[in-house]
């Protein structure tokens, strides 16, 4: 489990224009792949970085173009001037870090989403940029590799509602193949809070805390990607761009539904990690309160015998039995059945194991 950054931006430098890029540093070097297809054939292309991509465009085929890594910023200026994007589209898909939206500029319509990789019982967390136009989607991602695999092999394998429909379908399932995503993150969360709250338990210790603290800042970086896609998919929804046909809104509004049960998991999650922190208290206090009164306990023995060891040990000279030779083995038996009374009065009155209830 690592420690999500809770914020994480590029920004521009101060008084910078608008469009103005921020590549990240140490950013990967940009690999590329092609997909074109209708109804009736697929074909798949593994373009270099600095070839003219609007010749695989083709009349009545819709062409996807994802792009990972994000380490030559020229790249995606030349793909802005290629297909006539926006340059506050560039601008946001190089300064990673966006807020997750989808924004319409008429004859194309952008989003941001927030991808989620579990890789070895870690979180990674990525921007996933997506431009939508006629028969035409393009996807930037940071990092190699993704969750949208499945998305691919139904167009190898023809099914026919994601050959046949338009670019606005293809775009709206991207979104949904990384919502999707989410759901076994949020099982694995699930699953570790279980073992956290057994831990809290059992063994309340400073580790233990500082697991519940980085589980919260990790529910954190969850709701901070799903809140803001929950509002950007109902404004979708209520203003619909004229890129989007009828026959795509139900699984945009299926998209939404799964987003809302994100949220509603989230919330849940983090209301259960912030519990375990009263919990965490509550079990350390209760271990203070058994060590305070074993050592209660142990103090209150010792009183009866030190009153006792005290007279004897006075410098008096007229003292009963102080000269009797049984004095000695007296006081021992003595300190000895006080100590047993007391053990079975504490007993009896539940401080010390079961004894009397109530």
């Amino acid at each position: 489990m690592v420690n999500p950054t809770i914020f994480r931006r590029r920004y521009t430098a101060s008084s910078a224009p608008p469009g103005t890029l921020a590549p990240t540093e140490g950013a990967l070097p940009p690999r590329l792949h092609a997909i074109s297809y209708n109804g009736e054939s697929m074909e798949e292309w593994t373009p270099e970085p600095d070839a003219d991509l609007r010749s695989l465009q083709r009349e009545g085929r819709r062409l996807w173009i994802d792009v990972q890594g994000l380490g030559d910023g020229t790249l995606v200026e030349r793909l802005g001037r290629q297909f006539a994007m926006h340059p506050l589209v560039v601008a946001d898909i190089v300064n990673v870090g966006q807020r997750p939206k989808v924004e319409d500029y008429g004859s194309q319509q952008f989003s941001v989403v927030r991808m989620v990789v579990l890789e070895d019982e870690a979180v990674r967390w990525e921007q996933v940029s997506v431009v939508m136009m006629r028969d035409l989607v393009l996807t930037f991602q940071e990092r190699y590799g993704d969750c949208l695999d499945p998305l691919r092999e139904r167009l190898r394998r023809g099914r026919k509602l994601v050959r046949e429909s338009g670019s606005d379908y293809l775009a709206a399932m991207v979104v949904d193949g990384v919502v999707d995503g989410y759901f076994p993150v949020l099982e694995w969360y699930g699953e570790s809070l279980e073992s956290l709250e057994t831990d809290v338990i059992e063994d309340p210790s400073r580790a233990v805390l500082a697991r519940i603290y980085s589980m919260k800042r990790e529910l954190m970086s969850m709701r901070r990607a799903v809140w803001p896609l929950r509002d950007a998919l109902s404004s979708q929804l209520r203003d619909r761009s004229a890129l989007i046909a009828d026959d795509t809104v139900p699984y945009i509004r299926d998209t939404s539904d799964h987003v809302m049960q994100i949220v509603d998991v989230t919330e849940t999650y983090r209301e259960l990690a912030g519990s375990f922190v009263d919990v965490y208290l509550s079990s350390v206090g209760h271990r203070t309160n058994e060590v305070m009164r074993v050592l209660t306990v142990i103090g209150s023995i010792f009183i009866p015998l030190t009153f006792i060891a005290g007279i004897y040990g006075m410098n008096f000279d007229e003292i009963p039995e102080l000269h009797w030779r049984f004095g000695y083995p007296a006081f021992w038996v003595v300190s000895v059945m006080v100590t047993a009374l007391m053990l079975l009065l504490f007993r009896r009155l539940g401080w010390l194991g079961r004894g009397k209830k109530g």
